[in-house]
Protein backbone atom coordinates (compact mmCIF):
# COMPACT_ATOMS: atom_id res chain seq x y z
CA UNK A 1 0.00 0.00 0.00
CA UNK A 2 1.41 3.36 -1.07
CA UNK A 3 1.04 6.11 1.57
CA UNK A 4 1.06 9.76 0.58
CA UNK A 5 3.18 12.09 2.72
CA UNK A 6 3.09 15.87 3.08
CA UNK A 7 6.85 16.42 3.08
CA UNK A 8 8.62 13.95 0.80
CA UNK A 9 12.06 15.25 1.74
CA UNK A 10 11.33 14.43 5.37
CA UNK A 11 10.03 10.99 4.34
CA UNK A 12 13.21 10.22 2.39
CA UNK A 13 15.27 11.27 5.40
CA UNK A 14 13.21 8.99 7.66
CA UNK A 15 13.70 6.12 5.20
CA UNK A 16 17.47 6.62 5.40
CA UNK A 17 17.37 6.76 9.20
CA UNK A 18 15.34 3.55 9.29
CA UNK A 19 17.83 1.80 7.00
CA UNK A 20 20.79 2.85 9.16
CA UNK A 21 18.93 1.87 12.34
CA UNK A 22 18.10 -1.56 10.90
CA UNK A 23 21.75 -2.09 9.97
CA UNK A 24 22.82 -1.21 13.52
CA UNK A 25 20.24 -3.62 14.96
CA UNK A 26 21.51 -6.44 12.73
CA UNK A 27 25.10 -5.64 13.74
CA UNK A 28 24.21 -5.87 17.45
CA UNK A 29 22.71 -9.33 17.00
CA UNK A 30 25.69 -10.48 14.95
CA UNK A 31 28.06 -9.35 17.71
CA UNK A 32 25.81 -10.85 20.37
CA UNK A 33 25.33 -14.32 18.87
CA UNK A 34 28.12 -14.70 16.30
CA UNK A 35 31.08 -14.93 18.65
CA UNK A 36 31.94 -17.12 21.58
CA UNK A 37 32.58 -13.96 23.56
CA UNK A 38 30.94 -10.72 22.36
CA UNK A 39 33.43 -8.16 21.12
CA UNK A 40 31.50 -5.47 23.00
CA UNK A 41 30.26 -5.68 26.62
CA UNK A 42 26.68 -6.89 26.89
CA UNK A 43 25.49 -3.77 28.69
CA UNK A 44 26.65 -1.58 25.82
CA UNK A 45 24.90 -3.85 23.26
CA UNK A 46 21.66 -3.71 25.25
CA UNK A 47 21.85 0.06 25.52
CA UNK A 48 22.42 0.35 21.78
CA UNK A 49 19.36 -1.84 21.13
CA UNK A 50 17.20 0.26 23.46
CA UNK A 51 18.43 3.39 21.68
CA UNK A 52 17.52 1.89 18.32
CA UNK A 53 14.09 1.01 19.73
CA UNK A 54 13.49 4.67 20.62
CA UNK A 55 14.69 5.72 17.16
CA UNK A 56 12.12 3.36 15.59
CA UNK A 57 9.36 4.72 17.84
CA UNK A 58 10.22 8.35 17.13
CA UNK A 59 10.32 7.54 13.42
CA UNK A 60 6.82 6.10 13.57
CA UNK A 61 5.51 9.22 15.29
CA UNK A 62 7.15 11.52 12.73
CA UNK A 63 5.85 9.50 9.77
CA UNK A 64 2.37 9.36 11.28
CA UNK A 65 2.35 13.15 11.64
CA UNK A 66 3.72 13.55 8.09
CA UNK A 67 1.12 11.24 6.50
CA UNK A 68 -1.57 12.92 4.42
CA UNK A 69 -4.18 10.40 5.55
CA UNK A 70 -3.82 9.19 9.12
CA UNK A 71 -6.35 6.45 8.39
CA UNK A 72 -4.29 5.03 5.50
CA UNK A 73 -1.15 5.07 7.63
CA UNK A 74 -2.90 3.22 10.44
CA UNK A 75 -4.36 0.60 8.07
CA UNK A 76 -0.94 0.00 6.54
CA UNK A 77 0.74 -0.34 9.95
CA UNK A 78 -2.04 -1.76 12.13
CA UNK A 79 0.18 -4.65 13.22
CA UNK A 80 2.41 -2.19 15.08
CA UNK A 81 -0.28 -1.70 17.74
CA UNK A 82 -0.37 -5.28 19.12
CA UNK A 83 3.44 -5.44 18.89
CA UNK A 84 3.82 -2.28 20.96
CA UNK A 85 1.22 -3.47 23.49
CA UNK A 86 3.05 -6.79 23.91
CA UNK A 87 6.36 -4.94 24.28
CA UNK A 88 4.90 -2.60 26.93
CA UNK A 89 3.43 -5.50 28.89
CA UNK A 90 6.76 -7.32 28.88
CA UNK A 91 8.81 -4.25 29.85
CA UNK A 92 6.55 -2.90 32.62
CA UNK A 93 5.42 -6.29 33.90
CA UNK A 94 8.82 -8.01 33.85
CA UNK A 95 9.11 -8.04 37.65
CA UNK A 96 5.57 -9.32 38.29
CA UNK A 97 4.37 -11.72 35.59
CA UNK A 98 7.38 -13.89 34.69
CA UNK A 99 8.09 -15.79 37.90
CA UNK A 100 11.70 -16.27 38.86
CA UNK A 101 13.14 -14.99 35.59
CA UNK A 102 15.28 -11.90 36.07
CA UNK A 103 13.34 -8.76 35.01
CA UNK A 104 16.32 -7.39 33.07
CA UNK A 105 16.51 -10.59 31.03
CA UNK A 106 12.80 -10.40 30.21
CA UNK A 107 13.15 -6.78 29.09
CA UNK A 108 16.20 -7.50 26.95
CA UNK A 109 14.45 -10.47 25.34
CA UNK A 110 11.29 -8.47 24.64
CA UNK A 111 13.24 -5.61 23.07
CA UNK A 112 15.28 -8.08 20.99
CA UNK A 113 12.21 -9.91 19.69
CA UNK A 114 10.50 -6.63 18.81
CA UNK A 115 13.56 -5.39 16.92
CA UNK A 116 13.91 -8.68 15.02
CA UNK A 117 10.26 -8.61 13.94
CA UNK A 118 10.49 -4.93 13.05
CA UNK A 119 13.57 -5.34 10.85
CA UNK A 120 12.35 -8.58 9.23
CA UNK A 121 8.90 -7.24 8.32
CA UNK A 122 10.26 -3.99 6.95
CA UNK A 123 12.94 -5.79 4.95
CA UNK A 124 10.47 -8.19 3.36
CA UNK A 125 7.91 -5.51 2.54
CA UNK A 126 10.63 -3.25 1.16
CA UNK A 127 11.73 -6.05 -1.19
CA UNK A 128 8.29 -5.97 -2.84
CA UNK A 129 8.48 -2.20 -3.16
CA UNK A 130 11.93 -2.40 -4.71
CA UNK A 131 10.70 -4.96 -7.23
CA UNK A 132 8.08 -2.46 -8.33
CA UNK A 133 10.24 0.68 -8.41
CA UNK A 134 11.88 0.02 -11.76
CA UNK A 135 10.65 -1.23 -15.08
CA UNK A 136 12.86 -4.30 -14.95
CA UNK A 137 11.94 -6.55 -11.98
CA UNK A 138 14.48 -9.20 -13.06
CA UNK A 139 17.29 -6.90 -11.92
CA UNK A 140 15.68 -6.78 -8.48
CA UNK A 141 15.47 -10.57 -8.49
CA UNK A 142 19.17 -10.86 -9.36
CA UNK A 143 20.11 -8.25 -6.77
CA UNK A 144 18.10 -10.06 -4.08
CA UNK A 145 20.01 -13.28 -4.73
CA UNK A 146 23.36 -11.51 -4.65
CA UNK A 147 22.52 -9.70 -1.40
CA UNK A 148 21.25 -12.94 0.15
CA UNK A 149 24.43 -14.79 -0.84
CA UNK A 150 26.74 -12.09 0.49
CA UNK A 151 24.76 -11.81 3.73
CA UNK A 152 24.64 -15.58 4.19
CA UNK A 153 28.34 -15.89 3.46
CA UNK A 154 29.13 -13.25 6.06
CA UNK A 155 27.01 -15.03 8.68
CA UNK A 156 28.65 -18.38 7.91
CA UNK A 157 32.06 -16.81 8.53
CA UNK A 158 31.15 -16.09 12.15
CA UNK A 159 33.10 -18.19 14.67
CA UNK A 160 29.96 -19.70 16.23
CA UNK A 161 28.73 -20.95 12.84
CA UNK A 162 31.55 -23.49 12.49
CA UNK A 163 32.70 -26.32 14.73
CA UNK A 164 36.36 -25.67 13.94
CA UNK A 165 38.16 -22.66 12.54
CA UNK A 166 35.93 -19.98 10.94
CA UNK A 167 35.26 -20.41 7.23
CA UNK A 168 37.32 -18.53 4.69
CA UNK A 169 35.71 -16.04 2.33
CA UNK A 170 35.62 -18.38 -0.68
CA UNK A 171 34.26 -21.38 1.27
CA UNK A 172 31.62 -19.21 2.96
CA UNK A 173 30.49 -17.71 -0.37
CA UNK A 174 30.48 -21.18 -1.96
CA UNK A 175 28.28 -22.63 0.80
CA UNK A 176 25.96 -19.60 0.81
CA UNK A 177 25.62 -19.70 -2.98
CA UNK A 178 24.95 -23.44 -2.97
CA UNK A 179 22.25 -23.01 -0.31
CA UNK A 180 20.65 -19.90 -1.84
CA UNK A 181 20.68 -21.41 -5.33
CA UNK A 182 19.36 -24.70 -3.82
CA UNK A 183 22.18 -26.68 -5.38
CA UNK A 184 23.67 -28.88 -2.68
CA UNK A 185 27.34 -28.90 -3.69
CA UNK A 186 29.45 -28.58 -0.54
CA UNK A 187 33.08 -27.95 0.29
CA UNK A 188 32.42 -28.43 4.01
CA UNK A 189 30.42 -31.23 5.62
CA UNK A 190 27.11 -29.68 6.67
CA UNK A 191 26.53 -32.00 9.61
CA UNK A 192 30.12 -32.15 10.89
CA UNK A 193 31.74 -28.78 10.09
CA UNK A 194 28.82 -26.50 11.03
CA UNK A 195 27.24 -25.88 14.41
CA UNK A 196 23.49 -25.75 14.94
CA UNK A 197 23.65 -22.01 14.27
CA UNK A 198 25.46 -22.58 10.97
CA UNK A 199 22.98 -25.29 9.95
CA UNK A 200 20.06 -22.97 10.70
CA UNK A 201 21.66 -20.25 8.58
CA UNK A 202 22.00 -22.73 5.70
CA UNK A 203 18.39 -23.85 6.17
CA UNK A 204 17.12 -20.25 6.07
CA UNK A 205 19.15 -19.60 2.92
CA UNK A 206 17.62 -22.70 1.32
CA UNK A 207 14.09 -21.60 2.15
CA UNK A 208 14.59 -17.99 1.09
CA UNK A 209 16.50 -18.99 -2.02
CA UNK A 210 13.99 -21.66 -2.97
CA UNK A 211 10.93 -19.43 -2.83
CA UNK A 212 12.61 -16.06 -3.29
CA UNK A 213 12.88 -13.23 -0.80
CA UNK A 214 10.46 -11.13 -2.86
CA UNK A 215 7.80 -13.85 -2.49
CA UNK A 216 8.37 -13.86 1.26
CA UNK A 217 8.02 -10.10 1.24
CA UNK A 218 4.73 -10.41 -0.61
CA UNK A 219 3.56 -13.03 1.91
CA UNK A 220 4.31 -10.71 4.82
CA UNK A 221 2.51 -7.87 3.07
CA UNK A 222 -0.60 -9.99 2.50
CA UNK A 223 -0.57 -11.44 6.02
CA UNK A 224 -0.40 -7.91 7.40
CA UNK A 225 -3.39 -6.88 5.32
CA UNK A 226 -1.56 -4.61 2.91
CA UNK A 227 -2.96 -4.42 -0.60
CA UNK A 228 -0.62 -4.35 -3.60
CA UNK A 229 -0.46 -1.34 -5.81
CA UNK A 230 -0.84 -1.84 -9.56
CA UNK A 231 2.91 -1.54 -10.11
CA UNK A 232 3.64 -4.06 -7.32
CA UNK A 233 1.09 -6.50 -8.75
CA UNK A 234 2.63 -6.25 -12.22
CA UNK A 235 6.12 -6.80 -10.79
CA UNK A 236 4.95 -9.90 -8.89
CA UNK A 237 3.22 -11.12 -12.06
CA UNK A 238 6.53 -10.97 -13.93
CA UNK A 239 8.46 -12.71 -11.15
CA UNK A 240 5.87 -15.49 -10.71
CA UNK A 241 5.05 -15.85 -14.42
CA UNK A 242 1.37 -15.57 -13.56
CA UNK A 243 -1.19 -15.12 -16.31
CA UNK A 244 -3.29 -12.35 -14.79
CA UNK A 245 -2.69 -9.69 -12.18
CA UNK A 246 -5.92 -10.60 -10.36
CA UNK A 247 -4.54 -14.01 -9.36
CA UNK A 248 -1.33 -12.72 -7.80
CA UNK A 249 -2.65 -12.64 -4.24
CA UNK A 250 -4.20 -16.10 -4.48
CA UNK A 251 -1.04 -17.61 -5.98
CA UNK A 252 1.22 -16.06 -3.34
CA UNK A 253 -0.96 -17.39 -0.53
CA UNK A 254 -1.05 -20.80 -2.22
CA UNK A 255 2.75 -20.86 -2.56
CA UNK A 256 3.26 -19.98 1.10
CA UNK A 257 0.58 -22.24 2.58
CA UNK A 258 1.36 -25.11 0.20
CA UNK A 259 5.05 -24.93 1.05
CA UNK A 260 4.35 -25.02 4.79
CA UNK A 261 1.93 -27.95 4.42
CA UNK A 262 4.21 -30.05 2.21
CA UNK A 263 7.27 -29.42 4.37
CA UNK A 264 5.40 -30.02 7.65
CA UNK A 265 3.89 -33.30 6.43
CA UNK A 266 7.27 -34.37 5.07
CA UNK A 267 9.00 -33.61 8.36
CA UNK A 268 6.39 -35.56 10.34
CA UNK A 269 6.74 -38.60 8.07
CA UNK A 270 10.54 -38.44 8.15
CA UNK A 271 10.70 -38.35 11.96
CA UNK A 272 10.45 -42.15 12.46
CA UNK A 273 13.13 -42.77 9.83
CA UNK A 274 15.94 -42.08 12.25
CA UNK A 275 15.00 -45.05 14.49
CA UNK A 276 16.95 -48.29 14.47
CA UNK A 277 19.98 -46.80 12.75
CA UNK A 278 23.24 -48.02 14.37
CA UNK A 279 25.06 -44.70 13.98
CA UNK A 280 22.23 -42.55 15.35
CA UNK A 281 22.93 -40.81 18.66
CA UNK A 282 20.70 -37.73 18.45
CA UNK A 283 17.99 -36.80 20.93
CA UNK A 284 14.34 -36.03 20.13
CA UNK A 285 14.95 -32.33 19.48
CA UNK A 286 17.72 -33.01 17.00
CA UNK A 287 15.58 -35.70 15.37
CA UNK A 288 12.90 -33.08 14.73
CA UNK A 289 15.50 -30.64 13.43
CA UNK A 290 16.93 -33.36 11.19
CA UNK A 291 13.44 -34.15 9.85
CA UNK A 292 12.61 -30.49 9.22
CA UNK A 293 16.01 -29.84 7.61
CA UNK A 294 15.74 -32.72 5.14
CA UNK A 295 12.07 -32.03 4.39
CA UNK A 296 12.79 -28.41 3.47
CA UNK A 297 15.92 -29.43 1.57
CA UNK A 298 13.94 -32.02 -0.42
CA UNK A 299 10.95 -29.80 -1.27
CA UNK A 300 13.21 -26.89 -2.23
CA UNK A 301 15.32 -29.34 -4.26
CA UNK A 302 18.45 -28.24 -2.39
CA UNK A 303 20.12 -31.60 -1.77
CA UNK A 304 21.74 -30.48 1.49
CA UNK A 305 21.94 -33.20 4.13
CA UNK A 306 23.25 -33.56 7.64
CA UNK A 307 25.05 -36.84 6.87
CA UNK A 308 28.36 -37.22 5.08
CA UNK A 309 27.07 -39.98 2.78
CA UNK A 310 23.73 -38.30 2.00
CA UNK A 311 21.08 -41.07 2.22
CA UNK A 312 23.31 -44.08 1.53
CA UNK A 313 22.99 -45.25 5.14
CA UNK A 314 19.20 -44.98 4.92
CA UNK A 315 18.67 -46.57 1.52
CA UNK A 316 16.52 -49.35 2.99
CA UNK A 317 14.06 -46.98 4.64
CA UNK A 318 10.65 -46.59 2.97
CA UNK A 319 10.58 -42.84 3.70
CA UNK A 320 13.35 -42.28 1.16
CA UNK A 321 11.12 -43.44 -1.68
CA UNK A 322 7.63 -42.54 -0.38
CA UNK A 323 8.42 -39.21 1.31
CA UNK A 324 11.64 -37.73 -0.06
CA UNK A 325 10.91 -38.62 -3.70
CA UNK A 326 7.38 -37.09 -3.69
CA UNK A 327 8.74 -33.95 -2.01
CA UNK A 328 11.42 -33.64 -4.70
CA UNK A 329 8.91 -34.19 -7.50
CA UNK A 330 6.36 -31.72 -6.07
CA UNK A 331 9.03 -29.09 -5.57
CA UNK A 332 10.26 -29.59 -9.13
CA UNK A 333 6.85 -29.32 -10.83
CA UNK A 334 6.55 -25.57 -10.38
CA UNK A 335 4.09 -23.57 -8.32
CA UNK A 336 1.95 -22.61 -11.33
CA UNK A 337 1.43 -26.31 -12.09
CA UNK A 338 0.62 -27.10 -8.46
CA UNK A 339 -1.78 -24.15 -8.37
CA UNK A 340 -3.53 -25.37 -11.51
CA UNK A 341 -3.73 -28.94 -10.19
CA UNK A 342 -5.16 -27.72 -6.89
CA UNK A 343 -7.79 -25.73 -8.79
CA UNK A 344 -8.70 -28.69 -11.00
CA UNK A 345 -8.97 -31.10 -8.08
CA UNK A 346 -10.96 -28.60 -5.98
CA UNK A 347 -13.30 -27.89 -8.89
CA UNK A 348 -14.02 -31.57 -9.48
CA UNK A 349 -14.61 -32.25 -5.80
CA UNK A 350 -17.00 -29.31 -5.58
CA UNK A 351 -18.79 -30.43 -8.72
CA UNK A 352 -19.12 -34.00 -7.39
CA UNK A 353 -20.61 -32.78 -4.10
CA UNK A 354 -23.09 -30.50 -5.89
CA UNK A 355 -23.97 -33.33 -8.27
CA UNK A 356 -24.85 -35.58 -5.34
CA UNK A 357 -26.70 -32.99 -3.27
CA UNK A 358 -28.39 -30.74 -5.84
CA UNK A 359 -30.06 -33.07 -8.33
CA UNK A 360 -32.45 -30.43 -9.71
CA UNK A 361 -29.75 -28.10 -11.02
CA UNK A 362 -27.37 -30.67 -12.46
CA UNK A 363 -27.75 -29.37 -15.99
CA UNK A 364 -26.93 -25.81 -14.89
CA UNK A 365 -23.61 -26.66 -13.30
CA UNK A 366 -20.58 -24.94 -14.74
CA UNK A 367 -17.90 -27.01 -16.43
CA UNK A 368 -15.04 -28.12 -14.19
CA UNK A 369 -11.68 -26.46 -14.54
CA UNK A 370 -9.31 -28.15 -16.94
CA UNK A 371 -5.59 -28.66 -16.86
CA UNK A 372 -3.62 -25.97 -18.62
CA UNK A 373 -1.27 -26.85 -21.45
CA UNK A 374 1.65 -26.06 -19.14
CA UNK A 375 0.43 -28.61 -16.57
CA UNK A 376 -0.07 -31.32 -19.18
CA UNK A 377 3.40 -30.82 -20.63
CA UNK A 378 5.10 -30.74 -17.22
CA UNK A 379 3.38 -33.88 -15.92
CA UNK A 380 3.95 -35.82 -19.13
CA UNK A 381 7.61 -34.90 -19.59
CA UNK A 382 8.42 -35.36 -15.88
CA UNK A 383 6.86 -38.83 -15.83
CA UNK A 384 8.61 -39.90 -19.03
CA UNK A 385 11.99 -38.63 -17.81
CA UNK A 386 11.68 -40.46 -14.48
CA UNK A 387 10.81 -43.73 -16.21
CA UNK A 388 13.42 -43.43 -18.98
CA UNK A 389 16.08 -42.33 -16.49
CA UNK A 390 15.36 -45.31 -14.25
CA UNK A 391 15.53 -47.76 -17.14
CA UNK A 392 18.71 -46.19 -18.54
CA UNK A 393 20.54 -46.33 -15.20
CA UNK A 394 19.42 -49.92 -14.69
CA UNK A 395 20.57 -50.91 -18.14
CA UNK A 396 23.94 -49.16 -18.18
CA UNK A 397 24.92 -49.88 -14.60
CA UNK A 398 23.31 -53.19 -13.79
CA UNK A 399 23.98 -54.80 -17.16
CA UNK A 400 27.53 -53.50 -17.52
CA UNK A 401 28.44 -54.13 -13.88
CA UNK A 402 26.07 -56.21 -11.82
CA UNK A 403 27.31 -54.99 -8.44
CA UNK A 404 27.03 -51.26 -9.17
CA UNK A 405 23.79 -50.49 -7.40
CA UNK A 406 23.81 -53.48 -5.11
CA UNK A 407 27.15 -52.36 -3.70
CA UNK A 408 25.36 -50.58 -0.86
CA UNK A 409 22.60 -53.22 -0.49
CA UNK A 410 20.11 -51.00 -2.27
CA UNK A 411 17.44 -52.70 -4.45
CA UNK A 412 18.44 -52.10 -8.05
CA UNK A 413 15.11 -50.69 -9.20
CA UNK A 414 14.68 -48.41 -6.18
CA UNK A 415 18.25 -47.17 -6.38
CA UNK A 416 17.92 -46.35 -10.09
CA UNK A 417 14.50 -44.78 -9.52
CA UNK A 418 15.77 -42.53 -6.73
CA UNK A 419 18.75 -41.33 -8.78
CA UNK A 420 16.49 -40.68 -11.76
CA UNK A 421 14.23 -38.51 -9.58
CA UNK A 422 16.95 -36.66 -7.73
CA UNK A 423 19.29 -36.10 -10.69
CA UNK A 424 17.01 -33.55 -12.34
CA UNK A 425 16.49 -31.41 -9.27
CA UNK A 426 17.61 -32.32 -5.76
CA UNK A 427 21.05 -33.91 -5.51
CA UNK A 428 20.55 -36.52 -2.80
CA UNK A 429 21.99 -39.96 -3.47
CA UNK A 430 21.51 -43.47 -2.15
CA UNK A 431 24.43 -44.92 -4.13
CA UNK A 432 28.03 -43.86 -4.61
CA UNK A 433 27.96 -41.59 -7.67
CA UNK A 434 31.70 -42.01 -8.26
CA UNK A 435 31.21 -45.79 -8.52
CA UNK A 436 28.72 -45.55 -11.39
CA UNK A 437 29.79 -46.44 -14.91
CA UNK A 438 30.60 -43.66 -17.40
CA UNK A 439 27.38 -44.46 -19.28
CA UNK A 440 25.28 -43.88 -16.16
CA UNK A 441 27.13 -40.65 -15.45
CA UNK A 442 26.28 -39.43 -18.95
CA UNK A 443 22.63 -40.28 -18.31
CA UNK A 444 22.75 -38.27 -15.08
CA UNK A 445 24.40 -35.35 -16.92
CA UNK A 446 21.54 -35.37 -19.42
CA UNK A 447 18.95 -35.42 -16.63
CA UNK A 448 20.73 -32.59 -14.78
CA UNK A 449 20.93 -30.59 -18.00
CA UNK A 450 17.15 -30.91 -18.49
CA UNK A 451 16.35 -30.08 -14.86
CA UNK A 452 12.91 -29.44 -13.42
CA UNK A 453 9.96 -27.37 -14.59
CA UNK A 454 9.46 -23.61 -15.06
CA UNK A 455 8.50 -21.69 -11.95
CA UNK A 456 10.01 -24.30 -9.64
CA UNK A 457 13.12 -24.29 -7.47
CA UNK A 458 14.96 -26.52 -9.96
CA UNK A 459 17.53 -25.51 -12.55
CA UNK A 460 18.31 -26.81 -16.03
CA UNK A 461 16.72 -25.92 -19.34
CA UNK A 462 13.35 -27.06 -17.88
CA UNK A 463 10.93 -29.77 -19.02
CA UNK A 464 8.73 -27.45 -21.07
CA UNK A 465 11.74 -26.22 -23.02
CA UNK A 466 12.66 -29.81 -23.85
CA UNK A 467 9.09 -30.53 -24.98
CA UNK A 468 9.01 -27.47 -27.24
CA UNK A 469 12.36 -28.39 -28.84
CA UNK A 470 11.28 -32.01 -29.45
CA UNK A 471 7.91 -31.01 -30.87
CA UNK A 472 9.62 -28.43 -33.10
CA UNK A 473 11.65 -31.30 -34.57
CA UNK A 474 8.48 -33.34 -34.97
CA UNK A 475 6.70 -30.43 -36.67
CA UNK A 476 9.63 -30.01 -39.06
CA UNK A 477 9.67 -33.70 -39.96
CA UNK A 478 5.90 -33.67 -40.48
CA UNK A 479 6.18 -30.46 -42.53
CA UNK A 480 3.81 -28.63 -40.21
CA UNK A 481 3.85 -24.84 -40.15
CA UNK A 482 3.22 -24.66 -36.38
CA UNK A 483 4.43 -26.53 -33.33
CA UNK A 484 1.54 -28.45 -31.79
CA UNK A 485 1.12 -30.10 -28.37
CA UNK A 486 -2.07 -31.57 -26.94
CA UNK A 487 -4.12 -30.04 -29.78
CA UNK A 488 -2.77 -26.57 -29.07
CA UNK A 489 -0.39 -24.45 -31.12
CA UNK A 490 2.76 -22.97 -29.60
CA UNK A 491 3.63 -19.43 -30.58
CA UNK A 492 6.78 -18.86 -32.61
CA UNK A 493 8.21 -16.54 -29.94
CA UNK A 494 8.07 -19.42 -27.42
CA UNK A 495 9.93 -21.68 -29.84
CA UNK A 496 12.62 -19.04 -30.30
CA UNK A 497 12.91 -18.61 -26.54
CA UNK A 498 13.29 -22.38 -26.04
CA UNK A 499 16.04 -22.59 -28.65
CA UNK A 500 17.81 -19.62 -27.03
CA UNK A 501 17.65 -21.22 -23.57
CA UNK A 502 19.11 -24.50 -24.84
CA UNK A 503 21.93 -22.80 -26.74
CA UNK A 504 22.82 -20.58 -23.79
CA UNK A 505 22.90 -23.57 -21.44
CA UNK A 506 25.09 -25.53 -23.85
CA UNK A 507 27.51 -22.62 -24.12
CA UNK A 508 27.66 -22.07 -20.34
CA UNK A 509 28.10 -25.82 -19.72
CA UNK A 510 31.03 -26.14 -22.12
CA UNK A 511 32.66 -22.89 -20.98
CA UNK A 512 32.38 -24.01 -17.34
CA UNK A 513 33.80 -27.43 -18.19
CA UNK A 514 36.67 -25.85 -20.11
CA UNK A 515 37.43 -23.43 -17.28
CA UNK A 516 37.39 -26.23 -14.67
CA UNK A 517 39.65 -28.40 -16.81
CA UNK A 518 42.19 -25.56 -16.70
CA UNK A 519 41.94 -24.67 -13.01
CA UNK A 520 41.78 -28.26 -11.72
CA UNK A 521 44.53 -29.73 -13.92
CA UNK A 522 47.30 -29.37 -11.27
CA UNK A 523 45.35 -31.44 -8.72
CA UNK A 524 47.24 -34.26 -7.04
CA UNK A 525 44.23 -36.48 -7.75
CA UNK A 526 43.38 -35.78 -11.39
CA UNK A 527 39.79 -36.35 -12.49
CA UNK A 528 38.56 -37.45 -15.86
CA UNK A 529 37.00 -34.90 -18.19
CA UNK A 530 33.68 -36.66 -17.69
CA UNK A 531 33.85 -36.03 -13.93
CA UNK A 532 34.61 -32.35 -14.52
CA UNK A 533 31.70 -32.05 -16.95
CA UNK A 534 29.54 -33.86 -14.40
CA UNK A 535 30.50 -31.22 -11.81
CA UNK A 536 29.73 -28.38 -14.24
CA UNK A 537 26.34 -29.87 -15.16
CA UNK A 538 25.51 -30.39 -11.49
CA UNK A 539 26.28 -26.74 -10.69
CA UNK A 540 24.50 -25.35 -13.74
CA UNK A 541 21.47 -27.58 -13.14
CA UNK A 542 21.52 -26.66 -9.40
CA UNK A 543 21.45 -30.37 -8.60
CA UNK A 544 24.31 -31.03 -6.18
CA UNK A 545 25.49 -34.48 -7.22
CA UNK A 546 29.25 -34.93 -7.41
CA UNK A 547 31.72 -37.64 -8.25
CA UNK A 548 34.15 -36.30 -5.65
CA UNK A 549 35.43 -33.19 -7.41
CA UNK A 550 33.83 -30.58 -5.14
CA UNK A 551 35.87 -31.10 -1.94
CA UNK A 552 39.15 -30.86 -3.90
CA UNK A 553 38.34 -27.74 -5.91
CA UNK A 554 40.91 -24.96 -6.03
CA UNK A 555 39.91 -21.41 -5.08
CA UNK A 556 39.53 -20.54 -8.77
CA UNK A 557 37.45 -23.67 -9.35
CA UNK A 558 35.15 -22.76 -6.46
CA UNK A 559 34.59 -19.30 -7.93
CA UNK A 560 33.74 -20.84 -11.30
CA UNK A 561 31.22 -23.17 -9.67
CA UNK A 562 29.74 -20.23 -7.72
CA UNK A 563 29.10 -18.36 -10.98
CA UNK A 564 27.67 -21.51 -12.60
CA UNK A 565 25.29 -22.10 -9.68
CA UNK A 566 24.04 -18.52 -9.79
CA UNK A 567 23.52 -18.66 -13.56
CA UNK A 568 21.73 -22.00 -13.22
CA UNK A 569 19.39 -20.73 -10.50
CA UNK A 570 18.48 -17.48 -12.24
CA UNK A 571 18.66 -18.88 -15.77
CA UNK A 572 20.85 -17.54 -18.60
CA UNK A 573 17.79 -16.12 -20.33
CA UNK A 574 16.84 -14.15 -17.21
CA UNK A 575 20.33 -12.68 -16.99
CA UNK A 576 20.31 -11.87 -20.68
CA UNK A 577 16.86 -10.29 -20.43
CA UNK A 578 18.03 -8.12 -17.53
CA UNK A 579 20.95 -6.85 -19.63
CA UNK A 580 18.91 -6.24 -22.79
CA UNK A 581 15.66 -5.07 -21.19
CA UNK A 582 15.89 -1.49 -22.46
CA UNK A 583 16.67 -2.46 -26.05
CA UNK A 584 13.89 -1.34 -28.35
CA UNK A 585 12.72 -3.76 -31.06
CA UNK A 586 13.30 -2.67 -34.63
CA UNK A 587 10.22 -1.77 -36.66
CA UNK A 588 11.37 -2.97 -40.05
CA UNK A 589 12.20 -6.29 -41.75
CA UNK A 590 14.78 -7.14 -44.40
CA UNK A 591 13.83 -9.04 -47.56
CA UNK A 592 14.01 -12.80 -47.06
CA UNK A 593 16.16 -15.20 -49.08
CA UNK A 594 16.32 -18.99 -49.01
CA UNK A 595 19.37 -20.71 -47.47
CA UNK A 596 20.28 -24.36 -46.92
CA UNK A 597 20.62 -25.88 -43.45
CA UNK A 598 21.28 -29.40 -42.20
Amino acid sequence: MRIAYKNMRLERAMTGVKAVTSAVVVATFVILFGFERPLVPLEILYRVQITMLFVFLVGKIVRFANAVSKREYFLANWFEVPMLIALALAVFGADRWFGDVAPSRVRHLAVGIYLIIEVTVKLCITSVGLAATGRNPTKTLIASFVVLIVTGGGLLMLPRASTGAPLGVVDALFTATSATCVTGLIVKDTGRDFTLMGQIIILVLIQLGGLGIVVFGAVFALLLGQAFSIRESVAMQDLLSARTVSRIGNMIVFIFVGTLVFEAVGAALLYPMWDDVPSWTGDARFRWFCSIFHSISAFCNAGFGLFSDSFISYNRRWQIYLVVCPLIVLGGLGFSVLYNLAGVIGSRITRFIKWRLDKRNRLQMEMPKRMSLQTKIVLTVSGVLIILGTLAILFFDCCQRSDALSEHKTPDVLGAFFQSVTARTAGFNTVDIAALTPSSKIVLIMLMFIGGSPGSTAGGIKTVTLAVILMTIVATLRKRAEVEMFHRSVRLVIVGRAITVVMLFVVVLFVTTLALSVTESPLSKPFATLDIMFEAASALGTVGLTTGVTPTLTAAGKLIIIIAMLIGRLGPLTLLAALTFNLKPIRYNYPDEAIMVG
